[in-house]
C-alpha cells in the first residue's frame, strides 16, 4: 500500500511539473514579440493560462495564439476601464446581475435582456454589458472556485431569431475569451421556434454541450419557492371552488317551488352546477280534483333533463336510493365469479422488437430529467426578486464606479445581506 501511495504522489507531482513547464512556455511565447504590461501580467496568471491550455488540448502554440487574441480583444473593448456608471439603466432594470452563489460557491449570473434592447443599443454595448457582469461574478469568486453558472431568461422575447443572436454572441464570447469559466448555462422559457433554430446552430457553438433549455412551468409544483416572484404572473383562469356558495344555498330567482339551482362543490369543467328537486318527495301535476287521473308523481327521469344533471346524479342506482327509499331493491340471487373470466391481454413490448427506439427513448427521458434535476437548486435564484443595492454591494472598485468610491458605507450596509446569498 505504501509503494502505491508513493507512486501515485510522484506521478501527480510529475504531472504538475509538466503543467508548470507548459505554462512557462506559453508565457515565453507571449513575451517574445513585446513585453506584457502590468495589467496583462496580472491577467495571464498561472490559473488563467492553465484554463486556456485545457481548452486548447494542452497545445502550447494554439494557447499562446488564443491568449494573444484575448489580450488584444480586452484592450480594444476597454475591459479594464468598465465601471457600473456606464450601465446604470441596465443595473436599475435588472437586465444582467449576479443573483448569488450556489451550494459550491459558484456565482449565478442572470440575464433578463428584453427584446427591444438591441434596437437602442449596439452589439458592442451588449458585449460590454456581458463582460462587465462576468467580471463582477469573477470578483465574487473564492480562491478555490473557477467556474460560474449563467441563466438566460428568454421570457421577454417573442422572436426566436432575436434571442438566438444574443445567446450565440454571449456563448461565443464566453467560450473564446473566458474558457473554462462556464459550468452550466440554462435557457429559460425560450420562444416556440427557438428549439428548431438551436438544433441547427448548436453544432457550431463550442459551449452547446453544457447549455440546456428548461421551462418554468415545469417547476410550478415546488411550493418552497413560490414566495419568490420577481415579476407579476398572469392570474389563473381556472375554476375556483372556494368561490362556490355553501351547499343548499339557492341563487336568487333561480329557486322555485319545484326545482332549485345548486352549485356543486366538486370541480366539473363542463357543468359546475345542477338542478335538483326540492325536499318534497313528490309533486302533484295538473288539477288534483280530477278523480280519474289522480295525482301524478314526478320521477327524476321526467322531472329534469339529463343535460342539467351532475355526474353523480346520472347514476340511476343513486337516484332510486334517494327518491324511492321505501322500495327495496331485489337481492342478488347469483354471485358471479370474476376469476373465471378470461380478459384479453395486451402484449407487453418486447426488447427484440425495436431496440433502437428503446434506447433512443430512454436516453431522451434521462437527458430531460437530468436537466430538470440540475436546474432545481437554481430555481431560488431565478424566482428571487432583484435588489439593486445587493448587487452593487458585490462590486469592488473600480467596477463599482463612483458610488463604490464616494459612498463606501453602502457596501458595508448591504454586505451582510448579500453574504447570505
Amino acid at each position: 500500500m505504501g509503494n502505491k501511495d508513493n507512486s501515485s504522489s510522484t506521478s501527480a507531482q510529475s504531472q504538475m511539473q509538466i503543467q508548470k513547464n507548459k505554462v512557462e512556455a506559453v508565457l515565453q511565447l507571449l513575451r517574445k514579440p513585446s513585453p506584457l504590461t502590468l495589467k496583462q501580467e496580472k491577467f495571464c496568471n498561472e490559473a488563467c493560462v492553465a484554463r486556456f491550455l485545457k481548452a486548447k488540448g494542452d497545445n502550447v502554440k494554439k494557447t499562446a495564439k488564443q491568449l494573444r487574441a484575448t489580450l488584444s480583444w480586452r484592450e480594444n473593448l476597454g475591459v479594464d476601464h468598465l465601471i457600473a456608471d456606464e450601465f446604470s439603466g441596465e443595473i436599475a432594470d435588472g437586465m444582467a446581475y449576479v443573483a448569488g452563489h450556489d451550494d459550491r460557491c459558484r456565482p449565478v449570473v442572470i440575464f433578463r435582456i428584453k427584446q427591444d434592447y438591441l434596437k437602442f443599443r449596439s452589439q458592442k454595448q451588449f458585449t460590454r454589458l456581458l463582460v462587465f457582469t462576468l467580471e463582477v461574478a469573477i470578483q465574487t469568486m473564492a480562491k478555490s472556485v473557477e467556474q460560474l453558472i449563467v441563466l438566460f431568461d428568454a421570457s421577454f422575447f417573442r422572436s426566436a431569431s432575436g434571442f438566438m443572436n444574443i445567446l450565440v454572441a454571449a456563448l461565443k464570447t464566453i467560450g473564446e475569451h473566458y474558457p473554462g469559466r462556464l459550468h452550466k448555462a440554462f435557457v429559460i422559457d425560450p420562444p416556440s421556434l427557438f428549439p428548431y433554430l438551436w438544433k441547427g446552430v448548436k453544432a457550431f457553438i463550442e459551449l452547446s454541450s453544457i447549455t440546456s433549455m428548461v421551462s418554468s412551468l415545469d417547476f410550478d409544483d415546488f411550493p418552497d419557492f413560490n414566495h419568490f416572484t420577481p415579476y407579476p404572473r398572469a392570474a389563473s383562469l381556472r375554476f375556483n371552488p372556494s368561490s362556490v356558495p355553501t351547499k343548499g344555498a339557492k341563487v336568487g330567482s333561480c329557486s322555485s317551488s319545484r326545482f332549485s339551482f345548486t352549485v356543486a362543490h366538486h370541480f366539473d369543467s363542463l357543468k359546475p352546477w345542477y338542478l335538483t328537486l326540492t325536499d318534497k318527495p313528490s309533486f302533484k301535476v295538473g288539477p288534483t280534483s280530477t278523480p280519474v287521473l289522480g295525482p301524478a308523481l314526478i320521477s327524476p327521469v321526467n322531472a329534469r333533463s339529463y343535460s342539467f344533471a351532475s355526474p353523480t346524479a346520472r347514476n340511476m342506482n343513486t337516484l332510486r336510493k334517494n327518491f324511492f327509499p321505501s322500495t327495496p331493491l331485489p337481492q342478488k340471487t347469483q354471485v358471479m365469479d370474476h376469476s373465471g373470466i378470461n380478459h384479453p391481454r395486451t402484449p407487453k413490448p418486447s426488447f427484440l422488437h425495436s431496440p433502437a427506439l428503446f434506447f433512443k427513448k430512454e436516453c431522451h427521458l434521462s437527458k430531460t430529467e437530468k436537466c430538470r434535476e440540475s436546474f432545481i437548486p437554481l430555481l431560488r435564484f431565478y424566482r428571487r426578486p432583484y435588489d439593486e443595492m445587493i448587487y452593487r454591494s458585490k462590486m469592488k472598485p473600480p467596477l463599482g464606479g463612483l458610488i463604490s468610491i464616494v459612498s463606501p458605507q453602502i457596501r458595508r450596509r448591504h454586505m451582510s445581506v448579500s453574504q447570505r446569498y
